[in-house]
């Protein structure tokens, strides 16, 4: 067989890219897809042979390293973007590279390079090594594959689909937000996929595979009214296939779109104070994620940031209350069938009927707190190394109905989504724009709102939550995704109807 170099790789990809663009619609290759998924894609393309692993990973360990990994990636995005009614950008990226990890303790040592050739592998492994300053250490002897389950089964390569075949999409997407409203003055539609391959290969003996697919729509709708002007947008996707945007699916998230830009006409800013909240199902998940969830990554907990770091087994909320991170959901953005480490996905279940259970584990916090990896090792690219992260966090329904917590609240505000949320991850401190919602008067949802922040402390939020309701709902947004660290993973996100007993609203003085 003769390998290519990665520069001579990659530019064989573009050109078979831009190849194919001008093809039409191909049926669906079974034969292909089924070749393309079986193991051993990077030792078929790139000559990344057991035998090379094995020697780059006792580089990783040549100054007594406790662990070693590597982990390979090759990377394919497409972008296609419509505005003033005409696809004006469509791009692509491409990329290829392999990261070396060594761990000693709880420091890690890491190197990444774009060549896979032995010379620079074993440079990147060299670096990785430094961490450490003992004597040698070796990997195991040999590897065996690790075999799951598929949590997003593709009906055909998404590199196989041409870019005519998706330039209907974008434009079916754009009339249908033109013929909801004569009000809508712009739309700017946006369809992405991406084909993310992956190899990891440990010290230990693990050698996993996967090959993760991601696809989003989203749209942003400009409307104009007397002189005024209202922006809102909508996206879905998930670990999808494209075959996923049905007719059915791009006129919902158009309708979506429209719908939530013109409510924005009749919106008023509410009074400001200590009021109840009542957070609406589904997207207002990304608060359970972002004010609570943070805190439950075992790193901030190890190195005792987090307000959660010496809760584990005490009560943090409600008997109603029980909160999951689970990688296993089919295809949402946060599902994988292992994490960045190999370690296979898993339901972990963080707040149990209101005590907290569990923290999200990768390898080097499960060591220290001497418990099994959660599967929440992640990583954005081969250039970055592994944090506890989370995957699919939401809170599970409980038993009243979304009327009863709204008529509870008597008089406060109905969030139904959040936008532009800042953190502090340590103290769990939180501000975030709501971007849709509603007054809550005399118990009834009244008119809808806008301009307003609500502000508050994550743990305390949880503390504070009252009730429950039994709508459960994930959110089926795109394009999320959590950033740390300097690194951003995609993630889900989900809860039914909670009643929170009081947050600080900074709406108008009355």
């Amino acid at each position: 067989m003769t390998l290519l170099t990665r520069r001579d790789f990659l530019r064989n990809s573009a050109v078979a890219a831009a190849g194919i663009a001008t093809l039409p619609a191909l049926a669906k290759n079974w034969y292909s897809l089924a070749a393309a998924e079986a193991p051993g894609y990077f030792e078929r393309e790139f000559g990344m042979t057991d035998a090379l692993c094995r020697k780059t990973l006792a580089e990783a360990l040549s100054r007594g390293g406790d662990f070693a990994d590597l982990f390979f990636e090759h990377n394919i995005q497409n972008w296609l973007m419509l505005e003033d009614g005409k696809v004006n950008r469509a791009y692509s990226q491409i990329s290829l590279g392999v990261g070396i990890r060594t761990v000693k303790g709880d420091q890690v040592g890491y190197g990444f390079t774009q060549q896979l050739d032995e010379k620079p592998m074993l440079l990147a492994a060299a670096t990785a090594a430094t961490i450490a300053s003992g004597k040698a250490t070796q990997p195991a002897k040999a590897f065996t594959q690790l075999r799951t389950g598929n949590v997003y089964p593709l009906d055909r390569l998404l590199s196989s689909v041409p870019i005519d075949s998706k330039m209907p999409l974008v434009q079916s997407l754009n009339d249908g937000c033109f013929t909801r409203s004569k009000l809508v003055s712009k739309v700017v539609a946006q369809l992405h996929d991406e084909q993310r391959r992956i190899l990891v290969v440990t010290s230990d003996g693990t050698k996993a595979e996967d090959l993760l697919p991601r696809t989003y729509m989203a749209v942003q709708v400009l409307a104009e009214k007397d002189g005024r002007r209202e922006r809102a947008m909508w996206n879905q996707g998930g670990r999808r296939s494209l075959s996923f945007y049905t007719p059915e699916v791009v006129d919902g998230i158009a309708q979506a779109a429209v719908e939530r830009t013109l409510v924005l006409f009749d919106a008023t800013a509410p009074p400001a104070g200590e009021m109840p909240v009542v957070l609406g199902p589904g997207l207002t998940g990304v608060l359970l994620h972002e004010a609570i969830g943070h805190g439950m990554e075992a790193d901030f907990n190890r190195k005792k940031i987090s307000t959660y770091s010496t809760m584990l087994g005490r009560k943090v909320a409600e008997p109603e209350v029980t909160i999951i991170d689970d990688g296993t959901l089919p295809q949402y953005n946060g599902s994988l069938n292992f994490d960045d480490e190999g370690t296979p996905a898993q339901r972990t279940v963080l707040v149990d009927k209101g005590i907290l259970a569990s923290y999200m584990h990768d390898r080097i916090s499960a060591t220290h707190y001497g418990v099994q990896p959660t599967g929440n090792g992640r990583r954005e690219s081969y250039q970055h190394y592994v944090q506890p992260r989370m995957r699919n966090t939401y809170m599970l329904a409980g038993t009243a109905t979304p009327e009863e917590l709204i008529r509870k609240a008597g008089k406060g505000i109905y969030v139904q989504d959040v936008a532009n949320g800042q953190v502090k991850i340590g103290e769990g401190d939180f501000a975030f724009y709501v971007s849709q919602g509603r007054m809550i008067e005399d118990g009834k949802l009244g008119a809808p709102i806008k301009d307003v922040n609500i502000m508050g402390n994550g743990p305390k939020m949880l503390a504070n939550i009252v009730a429950v309701a039994s709508d459960f709902e994930m959110a089926r947004n795109g394009p999320g995704a959590c950033g740390k660290g300097g690194q951003s993973v995609p993630v889900g996100f989900g809860q039914p109807t909670v009643l929170v007993q009081s947050m600080t609203v900074g709406g108008v003085k009355t």
